[in-house]
């Protein structure tokens, strides 16, 4: 699976489709690039209202991965 994602559309754009309430997203450019770990536009559901809003995302490391491990 790539990690690769683009966002070409702008704020009204994803208004018309999801219909959320509150923007705090502040002045959103085209995202060319969205890695893991990187900030996002996404729709969250708050208190029975959507909002679009800037989130980090991806997929939590596994566990094995998070262990410290011995150098030398």
């Amino acid at each position: 699976m790539c990690n690769l994602y683009s966002m070409k559309s702008n704020q009204e754009a994803i208004h018309d489709l999801v219909k959320y309430i509150g923007d705090f997203t502040g002045n959103m450019p085209p995202l060319p690039g969205i890695f893991p770990d990187y900030l996002a536009p996404i729709v969250r559901n708050h208190q029975g209202e959507r909002q679009l809003a800037m989130a980090r995302w991806g997929m939590p490391s596994p566990v094995f991965a998070l262990k410290p491990t011995s150098t030398g």
